[in-house]
């Protein structure tokens, strides 16, 4: 739907974040719309951090659909919804707000995205041990969606090891509450330095990224590239029209290396039909995305 389309009859959504200038979002969710024929547009708003608890209550004043909530918002706008989803909970993370009559539910697609992503891709966790670098914001997403992939072992290696101790704590009560016997996933918590360790590198089959390191320093924390396997995959949550300071060395080595531009396309896909009740047509958001980051 091109802007001249747009009238008083016009559902809106939009994603809110501090930065959101660069957000390819409503490139994906408009294309889907022309699809479709919907009289919807999505926009990009800029929300400061202190300016949220205003942005979120014009959702229903203004007859939104919903939003998509980026840095810095997701935490915060956790005690802001009247209902939230269980994943929402778990994650203690918000980054959809749907508008359904009037009322804001809360919901958190992160986990579900990467999920799919690394499904798409043929990353076989069974049994096998995945570390998450980080255990800010996006790390309980890539726990999540280790433990739904069947890992055996999950290391969270963060600079802060006490904050890494209290996300191993929440996700190893998680587990423990899933019942149907012994847990069969252990979750431990390290420090960088774990990242230098030949023998915990050696055996992961899945290394994630899940912060913004090296994207404004232009380096990566010290990591024992050559000490990984063959297939090892390293995937980097955020985004780039080039390698992250992360993916560029495992590449350079011949690793199998992903960024977080398949995992923004399956977010938005389930956002969209979280906002307007219908599917996205099959591929299209994701191809949308594609074409701007220069990869047809």
């Amino acid at each position: 739907m091109t802007a001249t389309a747009i009238s008083g009859r016009t559902r809106l959504c939009a994603v809110y974040g501090d930065p959101v200038e660069h957000s390819l979002s409503p490139a994906m969710h408009n294309a889907a719309y022309a699809a479709l024929g919907l009289d919807c547009a999505y926009a990009a708003f800029h929300v400061a951090p202190e300016r949220l608890r205003e942005a979120i209550r014009a959702i229903p004043a203004l007859g939104m659909l919903g939003v998509n909530l980026t840095v810095p918002h997701k935490e915060r706008a956790l005690r802001m919804m009247a209902h939230l989803s269980d994943e929402a909970r778990l994650l203690a993370a918000v980054n959809c707000v749907i508008n359904r009559a009037g009322e804001l539910h809360g919901d958190n697609t992160d986990a579900r995205g990467l999920e799919a992503d690394l499904r798409e891709n043929r990353v076989d966790l069974n049994d096998r041990t995945a570390i998450i670098v980080g255990a800010g914001g996006a790390a309980p997403s890539a726990v999540l969606a280790c433990i739904r992939m069947g890992a055996a072992r999950i290391v969270i290696c963060n600079r802060t090891v006490d904050r890494a101790n209290r996300l191993a704590r929440r996700f190893a009560r998680h587990v423990a509450r899933r019942g149907g016997g012994p847990p069969r996933e252990t979750i431990e918590a390290r420090g960088l330095s774990a990242l230098t360790d030949s023998a915990t590198i050696g055996a992961a089959a899945l290394i994630v990224n899940a912060t913004p390191m090296g994207l404004k320093t232009g380096g990566f924390a010290p990591l024992a590239y050559a000490a990984t396997a063959a297939a090892c995959m390293f995937y980097d949550m955020v985004y780039a029209r080039e390698p992250t300071p992360f993916l560029a060395p495992a590449l350079a080595l011949g690793r199998r290396a992903l960024d977080g531009a398949g995992m923004l396309a399956n977010q938005g896909e389930l956002a969209f039909e979280l906002f307007n009740g219908v599917k996205p047509p099959a591929g299209l958001m994701r191809r949308t995305l594609m074409e701007r980051l220069g990869r047809t």
